[in-house]
């Protein structure tokens, strides 16, 4: 019986094949759909299938995939119907309702649970505000995202944590179903042979059928004329013995004629129970044909129910593979938020990263001034929290730039580098950034001002130059830096002043038609001498015009 089942798992499960449904197809769908389950769901697969060629197709089908969510109480269908109606108002250019759903999603997902839909919503609404360049609200919005993750107890270890255990859970699975495809897949090459054999046993059960019909009949037929010699004898027999009453010489005669007659009615009996055998017989072979054919239809049932069975297990395998799918991609993007993108695919390619030298790379170095004195008026929870918001903030404003790559921070000081990109990169992006974290630090030095809170001010030094590049350790490895370029960059932040940018006259030679710069003369600088310095005074003003056009 369990070989039958696996016949029709496979019998029937190689000739359907799952296939992505069409528009019009989702659609009548819709028109059948009773439940408001099944209403729910196909409006949401209507809404992402028209996101690419109908926008506003898609936030009509979105809107109604959340209202029936809302309705069911589905948080996070919910979320993800208000994310998708966000994505085709982005994509209509009506920024002021993609924020309006995005939020709404952001809301539903935090109830929900649901951390890669918070990501997500967070980074579509900051990347928003981003391209108005209102960079506060954007900052505020992700920081609100980190405190949602910090009061959950979310990090990124308990991720990276909950991952391994579900990839290998899955991993683990798709081994097993792939090995029971397998055996499945056996089973259902030696039933098909065994189909064949039942299927030629039954050609000829039914041939053997015909054949006795046929004989049958001819035994009917002869029966029938026994039936009429018979009679016609009895007649003669009744004749007989009233003409042997009569002539007692002739009697002895007649009897003798009986005698034949009584011979050959023996002999048609016998014949005649041959053929009632016969016809039992035949009668026999037809009761096992109409057995035969009740077992193929229970077989056809048979395989029916393990199509369904096999059906259901190939979409359980599929979402597991867009499982696994999803956390592989989880694991890429936690692996470049450490490390800069060549060299992530270099480690996982072979496993190590090779030390790179790079002949023009620009080192930024930023420091907080009397970072002591201050911490000693702020408990430890308000001192972690106000260099957390600041080096947030200094994050968030490298993003902005592709060409500059963070390297570290050391207690309160901040180490970023721009150039590390395989080609001689020039120091514009990463003089902005210096440039907005001073503004970003100036901001919030008078807000603390206004309430009368202790503030953060930084000195930010640049220089140009040789570095050397590379992946240091085993456990918990990190990406750094090394050569002289580093050390005269540290340099230009000691001997800077605090709200202002600090270069080299290297670096300068390179951004003097860029921006403009005030020249402090020679400066001391330990173990390096009388050294050219340059404060950056702004960005002239038609490049600045080129860079907003």
């Amino acid at each position: 019986m369990k070989r039958l089942f696996t016949l029709l798992l496979f019998c029937l499960g190689t000739f359907t094949v799952a296939q992505a449904q069409s528009i019009e197809e989702l659609e009548k769908q819709l028109r059948e759909a009773g439940s408001s389950k099944d209403k729910l769901s196909l409006n949401y697969q209507l809404g992402e299938a028209y996101l690419r060629s109908s926008s506003e197709k898609s936030i009509e089908y979105g809107k109604q995939a959340f209202n029936f969510a809302r309705d069911l109480s589905n948080e996070g269908m919910m979320a993800r119907s208000a994310f998708l109606v966000g994505k085709a108002y982005v994509r209509d250019r009506n920024d002021r309702n993609a924020k309006t759903w995005f939020d709404t999603a952001l809301a539903a997902a935090k109830k929900a649970g649901d951390s890669d839909l918070i990501i997500k919503s967070v980074e579509s609404r900051s990347k928003i505000e981003k391209d108005d360049r209102d960079y506060r609200e954007a900052y505020q919005i992700v920081e609100e995202a980190f405190k949602y993750f910090s009061q959950n107890g979310t990090s990124i270890s308990d991720l990276e944590e909950k991952y391994e255990r579900q990839r290998a859970a899955l991993l683990q699975e798709k081994k097993r179903l792939e090995q029971e495809i397998s055996n499945l897949t056996n089973e259902r090459e030696d039933l098909v042979t065994d189909k064949s054999r039942l299927q030629q046993r039954q050609q000829e059960l039914v041939r053997d059928k015909a054949i006795v019909e046929e004989k049958i009949t001819e035994k009917e037929e002869r029966l029938a004329t026994i039936s009429v010699a018979k009679e016609r004898a009895d007649s003669v027999a009744r004749t007989k013995e009233l003409e042997v009453k009569s002539l007692t010489r002739e009697r002895l005669e007649q009897e003798a004629v009986l005698k034949a007659k009584e011979a050959e009615l023996a002999t048609a009996s016998l014949e005649a129970e041959q053929s009632r055998r016969i016809a039992e017989q035949a009668a026999a072979r037809q009761n096992q044909l109409l057995i035969l054919a009740t077992f193929g239809t229970l077989l056809a049932l048979l395989l029916l129910v393990l199509f369904l069975i096999a059906r259901r297990s190939r979409s359980r395998l599929k979402d597991k593979n867009k499982i696994i799918e999803m956390e592989r991609q989880r694991s890429d993007e936690l692996l470049l938020n450490i490390l800069p993108k060549p060299i992530a695919e270099e480690l996982k390619e072979f496993g190590k990263a090779k030390a790179r030298k790079y002949d023009q790379v620009t080192v930024l170095f930023s420091d907080f001034k009397n970072f002591t004195s201050i911490s000693e008026k702020l408990s430890p929870e308000e001192l972690v929290e106000e260099l957390d918001k600041c080096f947030k903030a200094f994050d968030f404003i490298l993003t902005q730039y592709d060409d500059i790559e963070k390297i570290k921070t050391i207690g309160d000081a901040y180490m970023c580098a721009s150039g590390l990109i395989g080609r001689k990169g020039m120091p514009y992006n990463i003089i902005r950034a210096a440039l907005e974290m001073q503004q970003f630090l100036e901001e919030q030095k008078q807000e603390k001002m206004r309430i009368g809170k202790p503030y953060f001010e930084a000195r930010i030094g640049l220089h140009t130059g040789s570095v050397v590049a590379g992946v240091v350790g085993v456990n918990k490895f990190a990406y750094d830096i090394w050569g002289d370029t580093v050390n005269i960059a540290s340099r230009m932040e000691a001997n800077g002043e605090e709200g202002r940018v600090n270069i080299s006259n290297t670096t300068y030679g390179l951004v003097k038609y860029q921006f403009d710069c005030e020249y402090r003369g020679k400066v001391q600088a330990k173990n390096k001498g009388l050294v050219d310095m340059y404060y950056v005074q702004k960005e002239k003003e038609k490049n600045l015009a080129a860079v907003t056009a």
